[in-house]
């Protein structure tokens, strides 16, 4: 069975170096077809993808849509005086008006009225206007330049425009600048970094052709499913370009190095064979074991998890089906051509080589000489880089993810500063009534619920329209044509549904208001169908979604790797040893994350604007992502070992071999995705900020601690235990190979 499954891998190559310009004229015609949809994808995607679909705060704002007339897109014109002119007098205010009032007949705007939110002393230099508009979310965002050009620069003020929808339209445009950010920095330092692996041109191009290509058409793919699923995340292009330049130069790095070194004894044909025999396997190894990272990620129901897992999961399928058959077509077309045009950097490669081998080899026999210390002492290390993330503080920012040099951050932050935020951020509750809200029966009803909801803790104040009858007045008193008017101009009543607005004590993240959400919506009132809804609580039903989805995608990702890894090795304890190295490596850059962007340590060096808390999105993406890219190290390294293990059966020597062979490539593909994702730290996108610092420091920890000390000394302890594996689990050629070699 094994003999047969090596001459399929070993016909792969044939057949790739047979139809090799058959395959490259494919991929060509793939890369031109797609890359005509690649450049329009960004501008399809205008959802954060956040919405907990189905929850109790969803729910609530279609109430309010559907019943109230609350329109679910809006815009904050927050204006700000030049010379300190007083904003709040009557005069001003008419001035405002009147200069806004062209915007009020566009069709797209809905109602308009100045903040009612209760405002600070002191502030009269800014005031704010809420404009609903007359379109979904998603229409909003596709009109957004013209509902901009629309809002006029009011005479004596800096206008600004805030809100969801202006904060939304701001994140598509990071997202496009991110990607042009990340390739002008990342592409050169990657070209420059294999330039000094490689010493030639045509080797060094190969692994970026491969990126790009890979990016380039799993962006256009994206454009299709954008245009049937409205729901992927403006997020998705950052993950793509991030994972496909990081990955596609890897995978393509494995082939192209172990080409060149079979070039060296053999034909064309034969190297190409052999590579893909062995660097073919192991790419696709990895691509499993990033595919079960990033599918894990589906364990989450919200939308921005779906869209990641389909990108990443599509960008590392396209890589590794480009390093498979793309590449192999180009390294057989060039043959030794690829030794062509050749680039002096330092010395000759040959020298440099043995000289890089000589340093890996001293240091491994370094360690392995004191196996035990090592451990303990890299295992102090790793657990105190962990400890920040014990006390990790999650949050849901939202105008937070882009720095204040954005229009739409710039604009909240004065908002915060002139209004009380807890009212900004109140609990809305969405009630649909049994009878229409001016029977007396339901203001009764109303008030009763109220009062209830008064005397939780942690409650600043609660309103709704039945705050307006008090004493002795009747309904019918109390609720005039104007007042009812009135009343259905602000969406607070209409028919048989209201909104009751509790103003929590304390922030919309703070534990404090969580907990008193959970007990608002423990409250049955009589005669009432509620949702509680509001920014507070449709961040508590997205953080829910996320922690009761977490235990199936730490257990999910644990042993699919456990298992592509039992697979590979064929063995018990190196897939479970390597698992438990990417626990330490994950959770030491987590702490890195935290010390940045909760605790702020360096957040003036990498731009990071918000801190005190760390995206509630983060530690799981950085989990499956990170898992799956440390992996590719993983098996590269480990498939040379069980390769020198298996012609030689001595475990410390095959280590030391393996880990020679391999050091100076992994270093080399680590070096090129710090430089590729790297580049995202310094982007406008506090989401990919985290993610490419942790991946960051992730792969540095891993390719230097891990790698270099703690896999040699762990090898060596373990010894020939390493490869271990049950009688029963065994294929026969195997058993009886440990038959023979048993004394």
């Amino acid at each position: 069975m094994k003999q047969r499954h090596r001459e399929n891998v070993r016909s792969w190559g044939s057949v790739m170096f047979r139809y090799r310009w058959a395959v490259v004229v494919l991929w060509i015609f793939l890369l031109c077809f797609l890359a005509l949809f690649a450049y329009r994808t960004p501008s399809l995607l205008h959802e954060n993808g956040f919405a907990p679909k189905g929850s109790s705060s969803v729910l609530g704002i279609e109430v309010l849509e559907k019943q109230l007339g609350m329109s679910s897109a809006s815009i904050e014109i927050v204006m700000e005086s030049i010379k300190g002119e007083n904003l709040t007098t009557t005069a001003s205010q008419q001035r405002i008006w009147s200069e806004l009032s062209s915007l009020r007949s566009k069709p797209f705007v809905k109602d308009m009225y100045t903040s009612i939110v209760t405002r600070k002393a002191g502030e009269d230099g800014i005031t704010a206007v809420t404009v609903l508009l007359n379109l979904t979310p998603s229409e909003a965002l596709q009109q957004f330049d013209t509902i901009r050009a629309a809002v006029p620069q009011v005479s004596g003020t800096n206008t600004y425009i805030a809100g969801n929808t202006a904060v939304y339209s701001d994140l598509n445009m990071a997202v496009k600048r991110d990607i042009v950010h990340a390739e002008i920095w990342g592409i050169p330092i990657a070209l420059l970094i294999l330039l000094f692996i490689f010493r030639t041109l045509p080797a060094a191009l190969a692994p970026l052709i491969i990126g790009l290509s890979s990016v380039t058409i799993t962006m256009g793919i994206l454009y299709f499913f954008a245009l049937a699923d409205h729901s992927i995340s403006n997020f998705t292009p950052n993950m793509v370009t991030m994972l496909g330049l990081a990955v596609g130069i890897d995978y393509a790095l494995i082939m192209v190095s172990r080409f060149r070194e079979e070039l060296q004894s053999k034909s064309t044909e034969e190297a190409l064979v052999n590579t893909c025999r062995s660097a073919g396997k192991a790419v696709l190894f990895s691509g499993l074991a990033v595919w079960a990272g990033l599918f894990a990620l589906n364990g989450i129901r919200l939308p921005v998890f779906y869209s990641l897992s389909l990108g990443g999961m599509l960008v590392v399928m396209v890589s590794v089906l480009a390093a498979c058959t793309l590449l192999p077509a180009l390294l057989g077309i060039m043959g030794h051509r690829i030794h062509a045009l050749p680039i002096k950097l330092l010395r000759g490669p040959s020298r440099l080589g043995a000289k890089r081998g000589d340093l890996f080899g001293r240091a491994i026999h370094l360690v392995m000489a004191r196996p035990v210390v090592t451990v303990m002492l890299v295992m102090v290390v790793l657990v105190a880089a962990m400890l920040p993330a014990a006390n990790m503080k999650l949050g849901i920012p939202s105008s937070e993810m882009l720095p204040p040099t954005y229009e739409s951050r710039y604009g909240t932050e004065l908002m915060k500063k002139v209004y009380e935020v807890k009212e900004i951020n109140s609990i809305q509750i969405a009630a649909v009534l049994s009878q229409s809200f001016d029977d007396p029966l339901s203001v009764k009803q109303v008030k009763a619920y109220m009062s209830s909801l008064r005397k939780l803790p942690n409650v600043n104040r609660v309103e709704s329209y039945a705050s307006l009858i008090t004493g002795s007045k009747s309904v019918d008193e109390a609720l005039t044509p104007g007042v009812r008017q009135q009343i259905e101009s602000r969406h607070v009543a209409m028919g048989k549904a209201i909104v009751v607005a509790v103003v929590p004590e304390y922030g919309e993240t703070d534990e404090r208001t969580m907990k008193l959400i959970k007990e608002i919506r423990r409250i049955q009132p009589e005669g009432m169908n509620i949702f509680v809804t509001g920014s507070p609580a449709y961040k508590l039903d997205i953080m829910d979604r996320i922690l009761t989805g977490l235990p199936f995608v730490i257990g999910f990702v644990f042993v699919t790797t456990y298992l592509i890894l039992f697979a590979a090795f064929r063995s018990v304890l190196l897939p479970l040893k390597a698992v438990l190295m990417n626990v330490l490596s994950l959770g030491a850059s987590l702490g890195i994350v935290v010390l940045v962007f909760q605790h702020g340590y360096g957040a003036d060096f990498f731009q990071v604007s918000y801190t005190g808390s760390v995206f509630a999105l983060l530690p799981v993406l950085i989990f499956c992502v990170v898992f799956g890219i440390s992996m590719d190290y993983e098996v590269m390294m480990l498939s040379r070992i069980m390769e020198a293990y298996k012609r030689t059966g001595d475990n410390e020597r095959s280590t030391i071999t393996g880990l020679q062979q391999t050091g100076g490539i992994i270093t080399g593909a680590a070096c090129i995705l710090v430089a590729v994702v790297g580049a995202f730290i310094f982007t406008d996108n506090e989401v990919m900020k985290a993610i490419g610092l942790g991946l960051t420091t992730a792969v540095i920890i891993d390719v230097t601690i891990v790698r270099m000390m703690l896999v040699p000394a762990l090898m060596k302890l373990l010894g020939n235990a390493n490869w271990w594996m049950p009688k029963f689990c065994s294929a026969p050629e195997e058993r009886e190979n440990k038959q023979v070699e048993t004394p």
